[in-house]
């Protein structure tokens, strides 16, 4: 089985289409319609439903995927290996952080340790936590910041952080002289809510599970920075780790009643190999944490 086709058959399988896949790989389309139709012609199976529209995966091609994911992981990895045997002085750490803890707990670790391994160069995505997950899995990036309370069986994990999510409110609202909200008093106002998929959501989704509330959502929105003006300007209140309003005027943060814990971990896919460049950052990490 060639290895060149299986790298093409999970560019279509991804990509949805020969054309899409083709563009993606900088090839010409032909040769990746060849070359699926040789390994299909090997094993004389068909691999994709060719619709006018979009290619799907046959069963036989579901079967095959996540063995083709596997194969072709196993070689990234061993080539990996083989060019650090050789004393790689250069090396990269792609990794996944939700916008939160980008904008506020990252930036210092991160620039410290660019300072200490200058030879390390840093790719920075940011998503929510439960697509950083799928970009672990599907290898789009090292590793990335999870939710420890419930880690996927397919990622290893190092916890680093154990912080409290607070109510945020303007100083001059109501609340604001109380010592502690309660979730009642929380979810009777208007709230401004990160969209789903990020641990900012999760954790007021999980409280509306387990105390039988329905949210009130004035705004959704990703951008922290329109989340703070909203909630200053008195359109809503919201929950944020306490350091994200540490320099902002106008702004407080209460605990709840019932202390919210927010538990997050560093994650990569279990059983891969992980870079010196890669577990380097880890350590650094980890470190930088014991520290604070």
């Amino acid at each position: 089985m060639d290895l060149r086709a299986l790298r093409y058959f999970l560019a279509v399988a991804d990509n949805g289409s020969f054309t899409a896949a083709a563009n993606r790989l900088h090839i010409a389309q032909p040769a990746v319609s060849m070359a699926i139709r040789k390994l299909e012609e090997e094993l004389e199976l068909s691999l994709f439903h060719r619709h006018e529209r979009r290619i799907t995966l046959t069963d036989e091609g579901k079967i095959l995927l996540p063995q083709a994911r596997q194969i072709v992981q196993a070689l990234a990895d061993a080539e990996l290996q083989m060019r650090e045997l050789h004393e790689l002085k250069q090396g990269e750490v792609r990794i996944g952080i939700p916008s939160m803890l980008g904008s506020y707990y990252f930036p210092p670790i991160l620039m410290a340790f660019s300072y200490r391994y200058p030879h390390l160069r840093l790719s920075v995505v940011e998503a929510g936590t439960r697509q950083l997950q799928q970009m672990i899995s599907a290898g789009e990036i090292d590793m990335g910041v999870i939710v420890a309370d419930t880690p996927p069986e397919h990622l290893e994990s190092r916890s680093f952080l154990r912080d409290q999510m607070m109510a945020i409110m303007p100083e001059d609202h109501p609340l604001a002289a109380r010592q502690t909200i309660s979730f009642a008093e929380f979810f009777a106002e208007d709230l401004v809510l990160f969209r789903k998929g990020y641990f900012h959501r999760e954790v007021i989704d999980q409280l509306c599970h387990e105390h039988n509330f329905s949210p009130k959502i004035g705004f959704e929105t990703n951008l922290l920075p329109l989340t703070k003006q909203i909630v200053k300007h008195g359109f809503g209140i919201t929950t944020l780790l306490e350091m994200v309003i540490a320099e902002d005027t106008g702004l407080i943060a209460r605990p709840f009643a019932q202390p919210v814990w927010l538990d997050l971990s560093i994650a990569w896919r279990q059983g891969g190999y992980l870079s010196r460049a890669n577990q380097t950052f880890v350590d650094f990490l980890l470190q930088a944490d014991n520290k604070q």
